[in-house]
């Protein structure tokens, strides 16, 4: 088994309201800013019916560190009063991992 450092998974899975106009180009400046902050890994997104977005971080203190991002605070106020009827968001710490390519 390779060496692996365990790192932290923010799991955002939400529901939408009718009303998302800006909601596409908040997130995708959510994502670019994201990839700039120390700690960030990567992204994982998905939306249908419930949106699950997955970011990986390499620690604890990079995740507070994004949560009280200045631009972060506006959209998730937006996100609240504006695109989402429901949210829950989880954080892990992800000790294995493993994948599948054909």
């Amino acid at each position: 088994m390779q060496n692996f450092k365990p790192y932290y998974a923010v799991i955002f899975t939400s529901t939408q309201t009718k009303q998302t106009e800006g909601y596409n180009e908040m997130a995708q400046k959510m994502e670019a800013l994201a990839k700039q902050e120390e700690g960030f890994i990567s992204i994982d997104s998905a939306r249908e019916k419930v949106g699950i977005t997955v970011s990986y971080w390499e620690n604890l203190d990079a995740i507070k560190k994004w949560k009280q991002n200045s631009e972060h605070l506006l959209a998730q106020q937006k996100g609240r009063q504006n695109w989402y009827s429901w949210y829950n968001v989880r954080i892990c710490r992800v000790e294995h991992e493993y994948e599948f390519k054909s």
